[in-house]
């Protein structure tokens, strides 16, 4: 009878440790999607990724991390959605605004974290910057504008014209446009705006713009990205300075760029993705805006691209590459 007892008691234990230990060891699955690969985008997945493995994380042993780039293919962006949501990880994360809207329409239940968002309310993914009531929550990379043109004006003080190429499908090129419309008028400075829908259209873009303006400004429309160095080598050819809204450009042959630090963008995201992991539900949490911005100078574009920077704006910056 004792045995009995004995037997059963263990069989209880067991029944009761085993599930504390299944949840204590549970494995969580974070997807990630991005539009396009680029290195800002790049940034934004290390930083996630980075922020769950600082939280305490282990990749393949308490954390998988699926990934995948819809190339620049806005069906390719859909299809990989449904994926991800028939796979039922615990939160998906959506890197730039295709790919957010993609789970978005996929999904009103699977965790949402958006990251690199320029206006996540114009693309329609949340109503403000209050928590959603919905699966949604994340991060946007808005750049206030004003702030932007006072960076131009540092770098070419006499502005009198901006060059602009950008995908007239891509909202966040469109809505940074009709700002920088706005606020450059108010200025009297000019803007001359070329669309480019594909990748392919950009070097044509860019060479509309020659003789024509004072410095060309990018921002981070995946094709006009994509295809940057098109628009370097109209820049040095025709000694136009290209500044950009993303720190990464000025590797690639941007005078100066001032902007969002897309791994610090990441980084923040990664936090709400450990909130919702942790329990929060994701329409709790207040959607927030990136909080590091940089200045970073390319010295060697600057002697291409003819502009002599001020000693005051080389010692403001975050990093510097090349020499003076």
């Amino acid at each position: 009878m004792l045995r009995n007892l004995f037997i059963s008691l263990l069989y209880l234990t067991i029944a009761t440790i085993i599930p504390m230990v299944c949840h204590a060891t549970q494995v969580k699955i974070v997807a990630i999607t991005a539009i396009v690969e680029h290195p800002s985008l790049n940034e934004i997945r290390d930083g996630v990724k980075d922020e769950l493995i600082a939280q305490g994380y282990k990749l393949n042993d308490n954390l998988i991390v699926q990934y995948q780039s819809a190339q620049g293919n806005s069906a390719n962006a859909a299809q990989i959605a449904k994926q991800f949501v028939a796979n039922k990880p615990d939160v998906i994360v959506a890197i730039a605004t295709p790919s957010a809207q993609a789970v978005a329409a996929s999904t009103r239940i699977i965790p949402l974290v958006f990251a690199g968002i320029t206006d996540p309310v114009a693309a329609k993914l949340i109503k403000s910057f209050s928590p959603t009531g919905t699966n949604i929550t994340g991060v946007s990379d808005y750049l206030e504008i004003p702030q932007q043109i006072a960076f131009m004006k540092k770098i070419v003080p006499n502005l009198k014209s901006v060059g602009y190429v950008y995908s007239p499908g891509e909202i966040n090129s469109t809505i940074v446009l009709k700002e920088l419309q706005e606020q450059l008028a108010k200025q009297n400075i000019n803007i001359i705006a070329i669309p480019a829908q594909r990748t392919a259209d950009i070097p044509t873009a860019a060479k509309n713009l020659k003789s024509k303006v004072d410095l060309i400004y990018t921002t981070t429309d995946n094709n006009v990205v994509s295809a940057y160095e098109s628009l370097v080598k109209v820049a040095n050819e025709n000694k136009i300075p290209l500044l950009a809204s993303f720190p990464d450009a000025i590797d690639r042959g941007a005078v100066a760029a001032f902007g969002m630090s897309y791994y610090d963008v990441g980084r923040q995201s990664g936090k709400l993705v450990i909130r919702i992991l942790n329990g929060e539900k994701p329409g709790q949490i207040e959607p927030e805006t990136g909080q590091e911005t940089h200045l970073v100078i390319n010295l060697d574009a600057a002697k291409r691209q003819g502009v002599i920077l001020p000693d005051e704006v080389i010692q403001s910056a975050h990093r510097v590459i090349g020499k003076k």
